[in-house]
């Protein structure tokens, strides 16, 4: 019910509000600064002023755009932040590892990485006073973790290296130069990626192998790539064909040079999933952690992630300038989005120790 979000302030009042709290209390944490699920969003406002910051993890400035949102948490809230970037897999090790010594507050994960965290107990809840406004797919039943953007797979060339740019996963099987897929056993980019390319070959969540296959060809190839497909290697000239979100395609894409990469969602199969936030149950600056959350999911937060390429969970009104900087909706014909999020869950389990014996196991 949108009532429900309507009963607190809205986020532009209460960054006055949040302002107005800047002299309250230290940065030093007290019994009465922890979380609670009965606070108010004034509350946690109050709360997360006094902790001053907030740790994330896999949470980069150069991703989706998340340093628009540092910025404004910053001045509106007064919280310092401070990111340590790692793969889904990794956040929750992180998380999993410290135990009560948690220095991380909150992560951003790919979607089956959500409910496993929530099923090892690692989450702290938190709904967010816009949880109506997110699809059922899109979250859990009690906010362990919800959905910020979606994303798709696509491919990013570097037209200096490539003559014709694949517009298909049929084309990149055929050509003659390298293929950057990432690390298949800890990044969720990665591992999409290799679901994209099984859609396309008349497989899915529960049948895995037409993209293993497919990549098993690409390693027999010799034409698997082990340089990561960052902005520094891509400069560089280092990366041939990158398989990545779109939103990172186009991120690179613009930040590079708009005229060399060209991003193309595949024309004949691809797959949309999302990104979800995880606070973590042991957070030593839990409001600021809820907080966060609260700014991502609010016009300002999904506005932002849209400037970063990121399409919004929610549905909001784009400034016509950040709506044109995403690829037109007739790019993702052939893409469809996760249909059996419990089954995916299980595969990307699996899949690190098929990747090694089926397809690494071939590379040349």
């Amino acid at each position: 019910m949108k009532n429900n979000k309507r009963k607190v302030i809205g986020l532009v009042a209460l960054a006055g509000l949040g302002i107005a709290l800047s002299g309250c209390g230290s940065k030093d944490s007290s019994a009465a600064n922890l979380s609670s699920e009965e606070d108010t969003l004034e509350t946690i406002i109050e709360k997360a002023k006094k902790e001053g910051e907030v740790a994330s993890v896999g949470m980069p400035d150069t991703w989706a755009n998340w340093i628009g949102t540092w910025q404004d948490i910053e001045k509106a809230y007064g919280l310092t932040h401070v990111d340590t970037d790692m793969s889904s897999a990794e956040e929750l090790a992180k998380f999993e590892s410290e135990g009560t010594s948690g220095t991380a507050d909150i992560g951003d994960v790919g979607i089956s990485f959500g409910p496993l965290a929530e099923s090892k107990e690692l989450t702290l809840p938190y709904k967010t006073s816009y949880w109506d406004e997110i699809p059922d797919w899109a979250k859990d039943d009690n906010g362990d973790w919800l959905l910020s953007y979606t994303g798709t797979i696509s491919f990013l060339t570097d037209t200096n290296n490539v003559k014709k740019a694949p517009e298909s996963w049929a084309d990149l099987l055929s050509g003659d130069y390298k293929v950057s897929v990432g690390d298949v056993t800890t990044a969720n980019q990665a591992q999409f990626a290799v679901l994209a390319a099984a859609v396309a070959n008349n497989g899915d969540e529960k049948k895995i192998e037409p993209g293993l296959a497919y990549f098993k060809k690409l390693a027999e190839q010799g034409r698997l790539s082990s340089v990561d497909a960052s902005v520094a290697n891509l400069e560089k000239g280092e990366v041939d064909v990158a398989i990545v979100w779109d939103f990172n395609g186009l991120n690179y894409r613009d930040q590079i040079d708009a005229k060399r990469f060209t991003v193309n969602v595949p024309n004949d199969g691809s797959v949309t999933s999302g990104y979800t936030t995880i606070i973590n149950k042991n957070a030593p600056h839990p409001n600021a952690a809820k907080l966060t959350r609260e700014y991502i999911l609010s016009d300002e937060g999904q506005i932002n992630l849209a400037r970063g390429y990121a399409r919004p969970i929610r549905e909001v009104e784009l400034p016509a300038e950040v709506a044109e900087k995403l690829l037109p909706d007739s790019a993702y014909q052939a893409a469809v989005p996760v249909k059996d999020n419990a089954a995916w869950d299980k595969t990307s389990v699996d899949l690190p120790e098929l990747w090694q014996s089926e397809v690494l196991a071939y590379a040349k």
